[in-house]
Formats: structure tokens, C-alpha cells, sequence
């Protein structure tokens, strides 16, 4: 594990130091970054003119489902969010070469192509979840629960991301299949899963735990109750959905990789 952690800081600052080579046009990337993620939150910001709560959660609260959401998946997609090109990889014959080299190819992967600018998703939701964070009544408890919601929730999306990039052993290009479930899910995550049907919030509970990356901790973090019916022991048990992640995506990938014949070229 040491010297996956090793080679993969390796392969990443070759690319962080490629990119600041061009200073320039790294800070307009970074900037731009910056600017298309907080739309959505502009876009919450000016639904609240016309209304005081939305779900029962004022626009503080909305604003910490949003920092969560936003800090989850961006700690995901900055550290694996590249392996979204796999099939590219695979189409272009590098996939091959990867394997043949001592170092594991998820590692590879992951850090190819390493784009620091993704840091600005962090900056962007932080900022946010520190704003809406003074309107929290805080207690060692809930601090420790954010502490385990951010991580586990790092882990959830890392997981999908990982687990969804695997169709693409099998198919020229699936990746906006995966985005379909990472952005789309980080989206969904930004309001109260109380508003949309039962069948939702289930399925995002029990069949895509994306739920656990921030709605049923925020809960707990809030003080509000789940509209939804569901058991409140789920407010904490996201180190269990992360668990479970880590173990299916550890298993597709595997599998992925065992049944991988080559680019054919």
C-alpha cells in the first residue's frame, strides 16, 4: 500500500508540475472551474428568493447538503476521477503498456493526467459548508459525524467511479454512463431526498448507497427527521455503506481486469 500511495504522488506531480509549466492558462482553468460549480448553488441561492424552506431545510441547511455533496465528490474526482478514461486508454493500446510496468494499474490510472485544477469543486463546496456550518448547533458528536461523513463519503464516490469506469472493459465508451451516477448522484445529493419519491431515496439507500454520502449523517448533523420512513440508525452507519463500496468495487474491478483481452490492435 506505502508504495502504490508512493508511486501514485510520483505520477501525479509530474502532471501538477507539467500544468504549472503554463501558469497562465492553469489559474483560467482553475478560475473557470471555480465559477461553472458554484452555478448550482446560485441557482439554490436564488430559488430561496421566492421561498423561506424547501424540504423543511432552510437555505443554510441546503447550503450544508450542498458543501457536503460538493467537498464528497470532490475529493473523489481529484484523486480518481480519471479513470473515467479508461476506455480511451484502452482504444489507444495504452492500457497494455500499463499492465506490463510494477506498478498497479488502478494506481496508473488514477493519477494519469493528474488535473489539480479539480481542486477548485473542494475550495467551492468547503467555502459553502463552512457558511452554512455557523447555523449548526455543534456538539463533539456531530463534529465527529462530519469528519466520518466527509470521508466516507470521499469513499462512496471513489467507488463508483471505479465500479461504473469497469463497463468500460466491454464497451468503447461508457463514460457518461458513469457520470450519469457520480455527477448525477452528487446533483441529487444537493437537495433533500425527502422531496422526491420514496422509490428514490430507497434506491439510493439500498442499491446505489450514494444516500449515505451526506443525506443520512446531514440528518443527524441537523436535527431533523426522514421524512422518508427509513430507520434512523442509517444516519450513522455511512462507514458501513463505505465498507461495502470499497468491497464491490474491489470485486468489479478485478474482475474487470482478469477478463480484459487487450485492444485487438
Amino acid at each position: 500500500m506505502g508504495d502504490a500511495l508512493a508511486a501514485y504522488v510520483a505520477i501525479a506531480r509530474l502532471w501538477v508540475r507539467s500544468s504549472l509549466e503554463y501558469p497562465a492558462s492553469f489559474w483560467a482553468m482553475t478560475v473557470g472551474s471555480l465559477l461553472s460549480t458554484g452555478i448550482d448553488f446560485v441557482g439554490i441561492w436564488v430559488m430561496f428568493s421566492h421561498l423561506t424552506t424547501y424540504g423543511g431545510f432552510d437555505l443554510r441547511q441546503m447550503g450544508f447538503l450542498y458543501g457536503t455533496s460538493q467537498l464528497a465528490i470532490g475529493l473523489a474526482d481529484l484523486v480518481v476521477g480519471n479513470v473515467e478514461r479508461i476506455g480511451m486508454q484502452i482504444r489507444l493500446g495504452r492500457l497494455d503498456a500499463m499492465m506490463s510496468k510494477p506498478v498497479p494499474l488502478l494506481v496508473q490510472i488514477c493519477a494519469d493526467q493528474f488535473a489539480l485544477r479539480r481542486i477548485a469543486r473542494i475550495v467551492q463546496g468547503g467555502g459553502v459548508l463552512i457558511w452554512a456550518g455557523w447555523a449548526v448547533d455543534w456538539t463533539p458528536a456531530r463534529a465527529g459525524v462530519l469528519v466520518s461523513m466527509l470521508a466516507c463519503g470521499g469513499v462512496i464516490f471513489f467507488g463508483l467511479f471505479v465500479s461504473f469506469s469497469c463497463v468500460q472493459f466491454w464497451t468503447a465508451d461508457a463514460s457518461e454512463f458513469s457520470n450519469a451516477f457520480t455527477y448525477g448522484g452528487a446533483s441529487l445529493l444537493e437537495y433533500p431526498l425527502s422531496v422526491f419519491p420514496k422509490q428514490v431515496a430507497l434506491g439510493l439507500t439500498f442499491i446505489l448507497p450514494i444516500a449515505f454520502a451526506n443525506w443520512y449523517p446531514s440528518l443527524f448533523i441537523l436535527g431533523k427527521h426522514d421524512t422518508t420512513g427509513l430507520p434512523h440508525w442509517l444516519e450513522l452507519a455511512s462507514p458501513v455503506a463505505a465498507l461495502v463500496m470499497i468491497l464491490v468495487t474491489s470485486t468489479a474491478w478485478r474482475f474487470g481486469v482478469r477478463h480484459y483481452t487487450s485492444t485487438g490492435s
